[in-house]
């Protein structure tokens, strides 16, 4: 029984030693993985990923309309914090300009094709 319980022992200790050295190196592993990393571009690097113009209503610049190059004119009414297709029932391969009537907010123009 005292060899057992000696045993034991040994397997705590050795456990607690090794959980102790991993979590020291698993944190200066985390430190240079990140050490090394850099922000950067990523996402869509074609057609589709390409933002063209951009138009804020001047009387609240929370609402504002985004053209994408792939033919997608996109509202938002929450300063950017989600968007609805508002292009979709129009056949267009690409849109090269968006903008909002100065005199009536509620007129938006569109353009399409590449600028």
């Amino acid at each position: 029984m005292k060899k057992v319980l000696s045993l034991l022992a040994i397997c705590a200790i050795t456990l607690s030693l090794f959980a102790q050295k991993k979590s020291d190196d698993s944190e200066s592993k985390k430190r240079a993985t990140l050490s090394g990393m850099s922000f950067r571009t990523i996402g869509p690097a074609l057609v589709s990923g390409r933002i063209i113009d951009l138009a804020v209503n001047s009387k609240d610049p929370n609402q504002f309309y985004v053209a994408a190059a792939s033919g997608g004119v996109w509202k938002t009414t929450n300063h950017g914090n989600t968007f609805s297709p508002i292009f979709d029932n129009y056949g267009s391969y690409s849109i090269g300009c968006v903008t909002i009537d100065p005199n009536n907010e509620h007129t938006v123009w569109v353009g399409t094709g590449e600028n």
